[in-house]
């Protein structure tokens, strides 16, 4: 095991970056046309959340295949693929009028993206030592939210100022060039780290890393921490602000681009805490969930329009979540071997990505049972009680996270509880007295 990386990793890491930045430019770009998508397409909030639930939903069914894939292949072929077929369903939602055209054109969208991040993530791993990963996780995060600032704002220009068809042909020209620029310069790696020792016994492969406790306390990680800030950035973020809480646009796009830039310093943050405290990883998970969930209970309880103050306190705290979520990588990174670190970070990935797409389909059909007049008839009311639904995947994602977490530390020996440490003594006397 080398050290120190090659020279011409940092350039391999570089264009794998600005692919994932362009990615989340794709991701994000419906969220912040939702207007003009309403006035194209005529869509009622239950079909206008069909867009995003088709497109979530084709990134988080795609996880897995892609990760056993990318053991085999390596990332250089998966992330040029991505941007092409992002490019493709830009391009096809620059011209179409109908739903279902439409609905397919963000599918392909979702597949891309789905080709692109845990590609990248599998590059650090492969090109970098073990220390350097949650840092360069860090940087990744930072950099490829980029791409959710380009949306947030400049997007949101271009369409004012082009009309959609020129904006969306612009965006899918951005993914060309991406996979050309990915062909031309991204290797797959050495593997100078393995990810963790090799056991015996293990073949690389989805149903071995799903086996490994720290690859399922990834997922739930993911899980919990990540769908409330992506729900809120992706889709019903900005109708929540204009419509329920009756701020103009540019408020609601400075808000959001408030969120994007917290997000980029909470990133470096997290990173550096898992990078230091490697075995207190849980900690800013939970502190993370927790105020999450602070936050919107005293949103939702406010009564009436919340101050301008607490909806920055908001979109602060729900930019903590996407790099918390981070931290589920960096379990599979250090419980699984290096031959299957693919399979892990897919697994991995589909926990907030599963729970992102309930979510924003939840949340439009109580909108729709609540109000069947269209968007502009919702009331703040109507939002209060849509976004309630958050509270049950908080629950169910906090179960597995605590019972994983459990079974991890029993599996390394790392009971650290007054509780745990008196069982395992208990065990460990009956069996000498035996």
């Amino acid at each position: 095991m080398e050290s120190r990386a090659p020279r011409r990793a940092w350039l391999i890491l570089g264009l794998g970056i600005l692919a994932y930045v362009v990615a989340v430019f794709q991701r994000a770009s419906l969220g912040v046309a939702e207007v003009e998508a309403q006035r194209r397409f005529g869509t009622t909030a239950a079909v206008l959340s069909i867009f995003s639930v088709i497109q979530i939903g084709a990134y988080a069914g795609f996880q897995i295949p892609v990760g056993a894939l990318l053991d085999r292949v390596g990332s250089r072929p998966l992330i040029a693929a991505g941007a092409l077929i992002m490019g493709g369903g830009q391009l096809l939602l620059a011209t179409v009028h109908t739903i279902g055209l439409a609905i397919a054109a963000r599918a392909l969208v979702g597949l891309g993206d789905a080709l692109t991040f845990i590609c990248v993530l599998r590059l650090i791993f492969m090109w970098f030592p073990a220390r350097q990963a949650p840092p360069l996780m860090a940087l990744t995060g930072i950099v490829g939210n980029l791409g959710q600032f380009a949306a947030a704002y400049p997007l949101v220009t271009l369409l004012a100022s082009r009309g959609w068809t020129t904006s969306f042909e612009l965006a899918a020209l951005a993914s060309f060039a991406v996979a050309l620029a990915s062909l031309a310069g991204i290797r797959s790696g050495p593997a100078l780290v393995a990810a963790a020792p090799a056991r015996p016994g293990l073949r690389a492969g989805p149903l071995h890393a799903w086996r490994e406790p720290g690859t399922r306390l990834g997922l739930w990680t993911h899980f919990v921490t990540q769908f409330s800030g992506m729900v809120f950035g992706l889709l019903w973020g900005y109708p929540f602000l204009v419509i329920g809480e009756r701020r103009s646009p540019a408020q609601a796009g400075l808000l959001l681009t408030l969120m994007v830039i917290c997000t980029m310093i909470g990133t470096y943050v997290v990173g550096q805490a898992i990078a230091r405290w490697p075995l207190r990883r849980s900690v800013p998970v939970l502190a993370i969930v927790g105020a999450t969930v602070l936050t919107w209970t005293v949103v939702l309880l406010w009564p009436g329009r919340a101050p301008l103050g607490l909806l920055v306190v908001l979109v602060v705290v729900l930019a903590s979540n996407g790099p918390g979520s981070m931290t589920g990588f960096d379990y599979a990174r250090t419980e699984n071997e290096a031959e299957r670190i693919g399979s892990a970070i897919g697994i991995v990935n589909v926990g907030g990505y599963s729970a992102s797409l309930a979510t924003i389909a939840l949340i439009g059909v109580v909108l729709s049972a609540q109000s069947s007049g269209g968007p502009s008839s919702y009331t703040l009311g109507d939002f209060k009680l849509a976004f309630t639904v958050q509270y049950i995947f908080w629950a169910i994602g906090l179960i597995g996270f605590f019972r994983c977490r459990r079974t991890l530390r029993a599996a390394r020996g790392l009971e650290l509880d007054p509780f745990h440490r008196a069982v395992a003594r208990h065990l460990r006397e009956r069996s000498s007295r035996r």
